[in-house]
């Protein structure tokens, strides 16, 4: 049954990955509800496999029709697209299928090694310290995000505030409930998410009707002669290698890994010339990064209990559903748990690479699935999937609503992960933060007196006061050019 639970999520994952404009996260925020009544270990099976799968779905369309289905397959359409312009379409999904594959085994391997290691030194951390770990998440989205860090950052602690209404834990008063209740029991994770990665991208791709081309791509043959693929093992390595440790910093995330792979793989190319003509090493590095970049993306998510990327927060919104909190205290009280995590990420790659080899004739009739008639279909199962967590309609309208403010939010150039994290994050940085000013009676020093917490908010203010930074010496310099010139 687990086994056929995998081949499902693969085909599933596969498919919503390849139609564009349907990233990995809004695969996983739409599917999300259908796993609320199985046991966690057989969720978490399900959901990493529609999550690996649609890394590699998302090349299928970049491929074919030059529109990635992810934002990280961004790099696989400019080698790809041409290969398949060529006649090699079918050369260009196996070339991409097969570096996904092997970076996602060295990604995992990577998350074997360096997650326990990572947790064992976490478990020395107390609440200063995770709050700090909270807060350093938050900030580091922001300035990884688009546009300024400061204004991503005020999003990020918009979501901090959502976080807090409801009822308070410690002293039982109403927060921000408006006197409504509806807003007594706090904003419900799930519905939140499945709007803002759901519905809020539906309405944002509905803006772009009628831009996609029509491309007939011809698959032409599937296999690689095996010298094809073995010759470009060193490609592959360093592709997973840089995929992998970018993966792993928090909210530097999978677009980060493959720019980064593209750019060094081109430098150390004999021909670079040829890069953006079809030319597989420019194909072959990006989506070993993209793949590994999801193992490295884990690590901090349980070892730390800090999303990597977007990805990792509707995760670890999942899990915490289920009632599991991502962290170190993970390895400690479900070592099993943490195990099947591993066997789940492995035989998600197993599943894809056999699954995306037997449908990569059938690829092209994924690509010709109108748009249109997908985001009917997914945006009923946004609705049903707000209104299945406890069958109230009240979900369904906060799903509504946060869905509105992705679609303003992407309109207006804003940042709408951070307020995600922010919500995520705000119950622990809230909860960590004011155990630690009962400990040290009101005193804001205990964050400064213990080096770990002390050193992540340094990094916060550097990294929130580098624009004001730069803004101030590019005002200075103006200055003193124009006073330079006066006297001239």
């Amino acid at each position: 049954m687990m086994l056929g639970l995998v081949a499902l999520g693969t085909v599933l994952g596969l498919v919503l990955g390849a139609i564009p404009g349907i990233s990995s996260t809004m695969a996983l925020a739409i599917l999300m509800p259908v796993t609320f009544t199985m046991e966690p270990g057989v969720a978490i099976l399900f959901l990493i496999a529609v999550f690996m799968s649609s890394v590699y779905g998302g090349s299928i369309s970049a491929i074919l029709m030059k529109l990635p289905g992810t934002p990280a397959s961004i790099f696989t359409q400019v080698d790809g697209y041409p290969m398949a312009q060529k006649g090699k379409a079918g050369h260009a999904l196996n070339f991409a299928l097969v570096a996904s594959t092997v970076g996602g085994m060295v990604g995992l391997a990577m998350l074997v090694l360096l997650a326990p290691v990572l947790a064992g030194f976490a478990t020395n951390f107390r609440s200063p310290e995770f709050a700090a770990v909270a807060l350093f998440g938050i900030v580091m989205l922001s300035f990884a995000s688009n546009g300024s860090t400061l204004v991503a950052s005020v999003v990020g602690f918009i979501g901090v505030v959502l976080g807090m209404i409801g009822f308070d834990a410690l002293t039982d008063a109403q927060r921000m409930t408006l006197n409504t209740p509806v807003l007594q029991s706090g904003l419900n994770l799930i519905p939140v998410i499945i709007g803002l990665f759901g519905l809020g991208e539906i309405l944002q791709n509905l803006v772009g009707f009628g831009g996609t081309p029509k491309v007939r791509p011809q698959i032409g043959k599937v296999l690689l002669p095996l010298h094809e693929l073995t010759s470009r093992w060193k490609v592959m390595l360093r592709g997973s290698v840089i995929g992998t440790f970018i993966g792993a910093i928090p909210a530097a995330g999978s677009a980060v890994a493959v720019s980064i792979a593209y750019a060094q793989e081109r430098r150390l190319s004999k021909e670079p010339e040829k890069f953006g003509t079809g030319h597989p090493d420019g194909l072959v590095a990006p989506e070993a990064a993209n793949s590994a970049s999801v193992g490295g993306s884990l690590i901090p998510l349980i070892a730390l209990g800090v999303p990597g990327d977007t990805i990792t927060a509707v995760l670890m919104g999942a899990l915490m559903v289920h009632g599991l909190t991502p962290g170190p205290l993970l390895f400690a009280n479900n070592p099993t748990f943490v195990s099947w995590i591993y066997v789940s990420v492995f035989l998600a790659l197993i599943f894809t690479l056999v699954l995306g080899l037997g449908m990569i004739r059938a690829a092209v009739l994924v690509t010709k699935i109108p748009p249109q008639l997908m985001y009917v279909f997914i945006a009923v199962f946004c609705v049903i999937g707000a209104f299945a967590i406890r069958n109230d309609m009240n979900d369904v309208y906060v799903m509504i609503a946060f869905g509105v403010v992705g679609f303003v939010f992407s309109r207006l150039s804003l940042p709408v992960t951070p307020l995600a994290f922010g919500l995520i994050l705000g119950p622990i940085l809230e909860e960590n933060l004011r155990r630690s000013l009962m400990i040290s009676r009101g005193s804001w020093s205990i964050f400064l007196e213990r080096p770990i917490s002390a050193v992540l908010i340094a990094i916060c203010v550097v990294l929130i006061s580098l624009p004001l930074l730069k803004w101030a010496w590019v005002r200075l310099r103006g200055g003193s050019e124009a006073s330079t010139n006066k006297a001239t």
